[in-house]
C-alpha cells in the first residue's frame, strides 16, 4: 500500500507501538486517545522504538517524515483513513461504544482491525451495524518489533477484506497468519498458554525452579522455535524420511508425555510461588532493564531469522 492515512484508536502500549511502525512505513497517522498526556506518551514511544525500527531496516529515516496528528474525537481521527487499527482497552463495552461513534465516519472501503487478544471477532462484530469491513488484527507485543499478526474474518466479513488486511500488514513489515475458526485466544496465545501451563506444573511439582524452567526453554527448544515451528522441526527430526518416521519412532513417548501433562490453575498459591521464583532469580524490580535486554536480543534474532522483512 502506498502512503496513506492510518488511524490508531487507543494509544496505550500496543497503540503507541503500532504508531511507530506505521510512521516508519511512511503512513500518516491519526491518533485518538482520551488521555490528557497522550501526545507526550506517543512521542516518547516513537522515540524509544525508532532506533530498533532503523536497525531492523524498517525505516531509513533519522526521524518520522510522515505526519502525526491527535484527535479528541474518534470520528474525526478515522475520517479519510484507509486502515484503522483499534487498540482500546480489552473491555467489550468500551469497544462497542467506540464503534458506535466511528462507524458513520469510516470510509466505505476502509478496513478496521482490532488488536483484541481475549475477545472474539463475533463479540466485536456485535458493536457494528455493518461489520463487513472489520477484522481481527491481533499482534504480538511489541507490535513494532515482533513480526506476527493474526488476521481473522468470518461469514460476515466482505470478500477480499482479510487478504487486503494481510497485504497491508505485510507491507509494513509484518508476518501474517489467517485464523480460520474462532477460538478464545486465537492461535499464538493458546500455544504459549499451553506451554506455560506445563511450565507451572513442573514448578508446582518441584521438578525444577522457575528460573531453570525458563532456562530450559530459552536455551533449548525456544532457540529452534525462533527458526521453525514444531511440526517442521519434528519433520527434520525424522531424518530423510521426515515426519512419518518421526511419528512412528516417538508415538509411544509423546502419548505417554501427553497423558502425564499437568493441569494447574493460576490461583493465589500458584501465583505466589511463581512471583517468589522470579524474586529468587533476582528479576524482581528490573522490568525496564529486562525489557531492554529482551528487545536487544529479539532484534538480533529477528534480523537473523526474518531477513526478508528488511526493506533496505
Amino acid at each position: 500500500m502506498s502512503r496513506s492515512r492510518v488511524a490508531v484508536l487507543g494509544a496505550g502500549l500496543i497503540g503507541r507501538s503500532w504508531t511507530a511502525l506505521f510512521l516508519a512505513a511512511g503512513h500518516d497517522v491519526a491518533i485518538y486517545d482520551p488521555a490528557d498526556n497522550v501526545e507526550d506518551l506517543v512521542r516518547e514511544g516513537i522515540d524509544s522504538a525508532w532506533p530498533m525500527l532503523q536497525r531492523l531496516g524498517l525505516t531509513t529515516e533519522e526521524r518520522p517524515t510522515a505526519t502525526l496528528t491527535f484527535y479528541a474525537d474518534p470520528s474525526k481521527a478515522v475520517k479519510g483513513a484507509a486502515f484503522i487499527q483499534e487498540s482500546v482497552p480489552e473491555r467489550i463495552g468500551i469497544k462497542r461504544a467506540l464503534y458506535a461513534l466511528i462507524e458513520p465516519a469510516v470510509a466505505s472501503d476502509a478496513i478496521v482491525a482490532s488488536s483484541a487478544s481475549g475477545l472474539t471477532l463475533s463479540e466485536l462484530q456485535s458493536g457494528w451495524q455493518d461489520a463487513s469491513r472489520l477484522v481481527l488484527g491481533h499482534p504480538f507485543n511489541p507490535p513494532h518489533l515482533i513480526p506476527l499478526v493474526e488476521v481473522m474474518g468470518n461469514e460476515r466479513t466482505a470478500p477480499g477484506v482479510v487478504d487486503t488486511a494481510r497485504a497491508f500488514y505485510e507491507s509494513v513489515g509484518k508476518v501474517t497468519i489467517e485464523v480460520k475458526r474462532e477460538m478464545p485466544g486465537h492461535v499464538a496465545n493458546r500455544l504459549q498458554a499451553a506451554l506455560w501451563r506445563e511450565a507451572i506444573h513442573l514448578v508446582n511439582e518441584g521438578v525444577a525452579s522457575v528460573a531453570d524452567v525458563d532456562t530450559a526453554i530459552a536455551s533449548g527448544p525456544g532457540l529452534r522455535w525462533a527458526v521453525m515451528g514444531p511440526t517442521t522441526l519434528f519433520h527434520l527430526g525424522g531424518d530423510e524420511e521426515g515426519l512419518q518416521t518421526f511419528c512412528d519412532r516417538y508415538t509411544d513417548s509423546f502419548n505417554r508425555w501427553w497423558d502425564d501433562l499437568g493441569d494447574p490453575r493460576l490461583d493465589a498459591e500458584t501465583t505466589e510461588r511463581l512471583v517468589q521464583g522470579v524474586a529468587d532469580a533476582g528479576l524482581a524490580g528490573r522490568v525496564d532493564e529486562l525489557s531492554e535486554v529482551r528487545d536487544e536480543r529479539l532484534a538480533e534474532v529477528i534480523a537473523a531469522t526474518h531477513p526478508r522483512l528488511r526493506r533496505t
